[in-house]
C-alpha cells in the first residue's frame, strides 16, 4: 500500500492519488508523518462494502439458526427497549 503525504496531495491534487492507485488498490494519506486516511478507487470500495454485507448476512443467519433472535410486535419491542434503559 502506497503512501501520500498531505502536502503532496495539497500541491499535486488528485494526480498524486491516481499515481498511487495505479500501483496498489489502496493508498494511505499521512498528515505530519502519521497515517490518517485511506483512499481507494470506487470498485475496491464497493467490493469491500459487499464483503461487509455478506459477513453481516452470514452472522444474521447464524443467529437465526442458533435461536438468538426475538420475534415480537413493534409495541413489545419498544416496551422491551424502554424497560432496558
Amino acid at each position: 500500500m502506497g503512501t501520500i503525504a498531505a502536502n503532496d496531495l495539497k500541491t499535486r491534487g488528485v494526480a498524486s492519488i491516481s499515481e498511487q492507485l495505479a500501483e496498489a488498490p489502496e493508498a494511505v494519506i499521512t498528515v505530519r508523518g502519521k497515517k490518517r486516511y485511506v483512499v481507494m478507487d470506487i470498485e475496491q470500495y464497493q467490493y469491500l462494502r459487499e464483503c461487509e454485507l455478506e459477513a453481516a448476512l452470514l452472522e444474521a443467519r447464524e443467529d437465526i439458526e442458533a435461536g438468538r433472535v426475538v420475534t415480537e410486535s413493534v409495541a413489545d419491542h419498544i416496551k422491551r427497549l424502554t424497560n432496558g434503559l
